[in-house]
């Protein structure tokens, strides 16, 4: 209730609000304390009516206003509602907020905050239970019986909660103070009465009646209540997902935090074995260089002090003079001194320096670089899928893709879907079960077999490593239409087919043709069909026309009759042109369509899945006219011409200027038929 009470508080005079106006900035402020702000701007040069503007005392905003001053501001009849009751509810206790500041006489409410009776005849009024605002008076429960039976007119009034006459001259016009609010005032949103209509500024605006006005307001409040009460609800549960994966991010940030712990104490482990291992080889290497240099000590002391002897017994003969005994004694050493000399390299060991234990090293700059480069792994950046590079066929669709992260992509899976015009492609990614997926792809490229003909689809791209898994944006990409020829079964004898079948030409002399179920047969019934039925997708062929002037384009169930012009049945729907006229043709019914007599290349869009057949003049991109149409069965393309010749382009990839997203749900096709009005019957 304290907090209730402050937001019903005036800040200038800190106590509740009295006859509260709604300022443009959405505050409210007692109507005499806003005049005293006014009065607070008034000097002897500058009179009150002259001021025009003063800022709202809660945010400061400028608040101006129009020439009836004050009086312009809406009254805010709802905050002094909740005034009202607030007050009531603060009767029930001496500890309520508000009583504490109220005046009391005898303990209780003084008799100027009580609703008192206005139609009692004793002193004092009893208190009152309901104000009638059809009366603006308030009742007592007797008066209120006396004076409003259960009949009418009285059942119409409208009975409120006892309220002050300060509520009540709420609902009296600003303007004419005498008279109640009766009508509401569209263009000013304002409340008005009978004169402001009949002789005011509202005279010429557009009025509407209270109920009205209060059914269609209410409506639109409870329709954005209720769209705020779903987008608190949405909000509520993006926040809880929010939390969820807050607490999950503090899981998964404490279990890596120990895997880290883990993982470097194992590779510390590691680093200390290899460290005892390394130096117990240090060691062992030492020992054995050591004892080797020993020995070869060794065997160089020995060698040195042999010949250290012979040296002195060589000396003691230099120094005989006598030749016979030098002889005698010298011959002996001589021999042993060139043998010693001869053998010096047996005698002296060699010397190796790779013994001294210098040429160990210890290198782990690539081990360091490894540790240096330590860090987690995360999920590969998205693929992006290159619309470019993409191709396809009337089955096929071979999708390229490139990725920031390619080294660090373990594998690619592609996924792809029929598209169906969505455009919220998270909710469609969600809908897992529609979802064709190709896993464990290793190159940037696949291609896909087995699509539907003319079908658009769209196409993600995952990469993926241990880490986890990004998808690409997503990619529409769609099939060419089904390729088709002539079938010459069915071509009319007087037709002559060339160009693999792609041509058909007008030929008296070409009458050396058997007789089959589907051939047209048919006097003037010079036609042929394509050599395929087509139940599914979106096709796009072309005729080039060059000077033929009449002909008949279209589809037709296989049924459709051999012997009459296609067209003239239920199973058949062309465009056509009988020399400088061009019309529609379905059910022997026929309208004519506006077209250039120039039209030399038309473009037939069947959409199956979309019950739309379309006629295009391919060269300018100009849309002719779209039969809708309930598929029943498969149809075939159907071609009749009765002077010249025509070529068939098919297979074709459904071009820019016929293809726009709207299609797929309908929206972009002209709503055109032959069943409507304009149509009149075949001659």
């Amino acid at each position: 209730m304290e907090t209730l009470e402050s937001e019903l508080t005036c800040p200038i005079c800190l106590e509740l609000f009295e006859d509260p106006l709604l300022l443009p900035c959405a505050h409210s402020l007692c109507f005499n304390c806003a005049h005293r702000i006014l009065v607070s701007h008034c000097s002897s040069t500058k009179p009150l009516e002259s001021v025009s503007a003063f800022q709202c005392p809660t945010c400061r905003y400028v608040i101006t206003l129009n020439q009836r001053g004050l009086e312009g501001l809406k009254r805010n009849v709802t905050l002094q509602n909740i005034i009202d009751r607030f007050q009531k509810a603060s009767v029930s206790g001496p500890n309520s907020p508000s009583e504490s500041r109220r005046p009391r006489v005898g303990g209780i409410m003084s008799a100027e905050q009580r609703v008192a009776c206005q139609f009692c005849e004793q002193e004092p009024p009893r208190e009152a239970v309901k104000t009638c605002v059809t009366c603006e008076v308030s009742y007592c429960d007797r008066c209120l019986r006396a004076t409003h039976p259960n009949k009418k007119p009285f059942t119409s009034h409208r009975l409120l909660e006892p309220v002050a006459d300060a509520h009540l001259r709420g609902l009296a016009c600003l303007e004419h103070e005498n008279e109640k609010v009766n009508m509401y005032c569209v263009v000013d949103d304002q409340l008005i009465c009978a004169l402001c209509k009949l002789v005011g500024r509202h005279r010429e605006h557009q009025v509407t009646s209270l109920s009205d006005r209060f059914d269609k307001l209410k409506q639109t409040l409870e329709n954005n209540l209720t769209n705020l009460v779903k987008r608190n609800s949405e909000l509520e549960n993006q926040m809880a997902k929010l939390i969820q994966i807050c607490q999950q991010v503090e899981v998964n940030t404490a279990m890596h935090e120990a895997k880290l712990v883990e993982e470097c104490d194992e590779l510390v482990e590691i680093i200390r074995q290899r460290k005892q291992v390394i130096a117990v080889k240090i060691k062992e290497s030492k020992v054995m260089k050591l004892r080797k240099l020993a020995q070869q000590i060794a065997n160089c002391r020995q060698c040195l002090e042999r010949s250290s002897a012979l040296i002195t017994q060589a000396e003691q003969s230099l120094k005989e003079n006598d030749h016979a005994r030098f002889l005698q004694t010298a011959r002996n050493v001589a021999e042993r001194v060139a043998m010693a000399t001869a053998s010096s390299q047996v005698l002296i060991p060699d010397v190796n320096l790779n013994d001294a234990f210098d040429n160990f090293a210890l290198d782990f700059s690539r081990e360091k670089k490894i540790l240096e480069g330590l860090d987690y792994l995360t999920a590969p950046n998205p693929p992006s899928i290159r619309d470019e590079l993409c191709t396809a066929s009337h089955d096929t669709i071979t999708v390229h893709w490139t990725s920031e992260d390619e080294f660090s992509v373990t594998s690619y899976e592609l996924q792809y879907t029929i598209y169906t015009g969505q455009t919220n492609f998270i909710s469609l990614y969600n809908s897992v079960d529609s979802w064709m997926i190709v896993p464990n792809i290793k190159q940037n490229h696949y291609t896909v077999h087995g699509l539907q003909s003319g079908t658009r689809y769209i196409f993600f791209v995952k990469a993926i490593n241990q880490a986890g898994s990004r998808n690409s944006e997503p990619a529409r990409l769609k099939t060419n239409s089904q390729p088709f020829k002539l079938d010459p079964k069915t071509a009319h004898k007087k037709l002559r087919l060339s160009n693999d079948c792609l041509t058909m030409e007008k030929d008296e002399s070409s009458l050396k043709k058997s007789h089959t179920p589907e051939r047209f047969s048919g006097t003037g019934s010079y036609g042929a069909a394509g050599n395929v039925f087509i139940d599914s997708g979106c096709h796009y062929w072309e005729v080039l026309l060059g000077a033929c002037t009449w002909y008949a384009v279209g589809v037709a169930y296989k049924s459709a009759p051999k012997n009459e012009w296609n067209g003239k049945n239920s199973s058949s729907w062309v465009f056509s042109r009988c020399n400088n006229n061009f019309l529609v043709r379905h059910n022997g019914k026929e309208m004519l369509v506006e077209a250039s007599l120039q039209l030399r290349r038309l473009g037939v869009l069947l959409d199956y899945d979309n019950n739309a057949l379309s006629f295009y003049d391919a060269m300018n991109s100009q849309h002719l006219h779209t039969f809708d149409i309930s598929f029943l069965l498969p149809v075939a393309p159907t071609f009749m011409i009765w002077n010249k010749s025509v070529m068939i382009l098919s297979g074709l990839p459904v071009p820019d200027f016929v293809d726009c997203p709207e299609q797929q749900d309908g929206s972009c096709r002209q709503q055109e038929s032959p069943y409507s009005s304009g149509l009149k019957g075949c001659n």
